[in-house]
């Protein structure tokens, strides 16, 4: 029987990818220091779309095989496992996995193959037997700590991103061993959208892709004005029309603000893909007046702690 309320819920799972392409060879492209930050950036953004959140599911070491990568993954608490058993189930997953890897290698698609393993049991075999998949992953506790080489990849991303928010041109001496040529934030490289920069306080930036920094900055800092910044995104995206706002509102009541906010914009950034720019997020903030908010996502800020 698994845990009750007292004991943490911790189980674990390795998922399977591969890709159908020729062109496409997901070890390879792992393997290469130069592609590693993307897919890594692909991985983990799928991820934490699968289960709503950054920290839903731990990604604890990836293997390569011949023609596969293999995740190992744990799970901290049986709600995120469930909702990443209905993600991978419905097929959200495998769709997010090619969408966020299209975006991070630049290329036209990546058809994928998955597969879900715990321990010796194939849980696609028994997906619609959802509590029986949660106690074959409670049953295997994970066998490791998380591999320093993703520790490695988490810290270089959080870095590129905080560089990317002040100059997109700059040099990251953190991440010099991984010789990435390219932020991985970046969709196509050193292309941006059609309108290419954008004008705040009178001074002129990039106007890339929202990146996953802004996303957790914005989620942390915004508190119950998320909303309203919803509203005004709401205008130009059709993913966040009544009553899409309030229904985030309650289904993530319990989880907090943070929850919520992260959530919404989640949504805007799915639907909205290489459109997501920083320019339509900052536009959001200035109408409702958040323009401390704007700056910490735009590096004005000379430190990280923002009141």
């Amino acid at each position: 029987k698994m845990a009750g309320s007292s004991t943490p819920w911790i189980g674990s799972a390795y998922l399977f990818l591969q890709s159908t392409s020729k062109t496409v060879v997901l070890p390879a492209l792992y393997e290469s220091s130069q592609k590693k930050p993307s897919v890594f950036r692909a991985l983990k953004l799928a991820l934490a779309d699968s289960t709503g959140s950054m920290n839903g599911v731990d990604m604890l070491k990836v293997h390569c095989s011949h023609q596969q990568l293999i995740i190992q993954l744990k799970f901290c608490r049986q709600e995120n496992c469930r909702r990443f058993l209905r993600s991978y189930r419905e097929g959200v997953l495998q769709k997010s996995l090619q969408n966020h890897l299209q975006l991070s290698l630049a290329t036209t698609t990546v058809p994928l193959e998955t597969e879900l393993k715990a321990g010796s049991e194939h849980l696609d075999n028994m997906l619609k037997d959802e509590d029986h998949c949660l106690e074959c992953i409670y049953r295997e506790k994970p066998d490791r700590l998380r591999d320093e080489e993703i520790t490695e990849l988490e810290e270089c991303l959080k870095s590129l991103t905080v560089h990317q928010s002040i100059n997109n041109n700059v040099a990251v001496k953190d991440c010099a061993t991984l010789k990435s040529p390219a932020l991985p934030y970046s969709s196509q490289g050193s292309s941006f959208p059609p309108q290419g920069t954008f004008i705040f306080q009178g001074q002129q930036f990039d106007n890339r892709t929202i990146t996953l920094d802004d996303h957790q900055k914005f989620a942390k800092l915004v508190s119950k004005k998320w909303k309203q910044v919803g509203r005004s995104l709401q205008k130009s995206c059709r993913a966040l029309r009544d009553p899409v706002i309030d229904n985030l509102a309650l289904e993530y009541d319990r989880e907090g603000l943070y929850e919520q906010a992260y959530q919404m914009l989640l949504r805007f950034i799915q639907s909205e893909g290489k459109k997501a720019t920083i320019a339509r997020l900052i536009a959001a903030l200035e109408e409702n007046g958040l323009i401390s908010l704007a700056e910490e996502l735009l590096g004005l800020h000379s430190n990280e702690d923002c009141s």
